[in-house]
């Protein structure tokens, strides 16, 4: 594992708390000696993650659509800033740069995010870990509803498992050190069940 992917939110949220976990999430990054690849914006949790980690000596790529340079306000102080044409080529380039992804608290955007590289993964396109950084409780409803779907039947348990929960980035890090992708396909033949 050579570089991290974050996403999170563009705002800063109602908790310091969030803010906190950003910093850390981008020291703990550099100090780890692993490369922070995000959103390329300097604005909220983008740019503080993408700040804490510069500050600890760390190599930070930015990966932002030229339609949202001027509205997520474009951080200039990066190793590198991709510019791209869509978020879909956004997703794609920082997702073939990373080798797992991390879920800070952030939006509808942040969600999509984590939710097509984990279905990439499920679908075999990767064996890279995923995981909720779950600051304060944030992630809570989310992980019981994905309990839930599980539940009822429409993740199985081993797709389930891809996703990795933490507390704080250390823990986090070391999951993803540890990670070990599903063997098993996500379809099995009505006859091998």
């Amino acid at each position: 594992m050579k570089a991290i992917c974050v996403f999170c939110g563009s705002s800063y949220g109602t908790r310091e708390t969030y803010a906190d976990a950003a910093r850390a999430t981008g020291r703990v990054i550099a100090e780890q000696g692993y490369t922070l690849v995000y959103g390329g914006a300097k604005v909220g949790l983008m740019g503080t993650v993408a700040d804490a980690a510069l500050e600890a000596g760390g190599k930070v790529i930015g990966v932002l659509p030229r339609a949202l340079e001027d509205k997520e306000i474009g951080h200039q102080g990066l190793t590198e800033l991709h510019l791209v044409g869509s978020m879909h080529e956004r997703k794609a380039k920082m997702a073939d740069l990373s080798d797992a992804f991390i879920a800070l608290p952030g939006g509808v955007g942040t969600l999509e995010e984590i939710f097509e590289v984990w279905t990439w993964g499920q679908l075999g396109y990767h064996q890279k870990p995923c995981g909720f950084l779950n600051i304060d409780g944030y992630y809570d409803d989310l992980i019981r509803f994905l309990d839930h779907q599980t539940e009822q039947g429409f993740t199985k348990d081993v797709m389930r498992a891809m996703v990795q929960i933490a507390g704080t980035p250390e823990e986090m890090i070391s999951l993803f050190e540890n990670y070990t992708p599903p063997s098993a396909p996500k379809w099995i033949k009505r006859d091998e069940t």
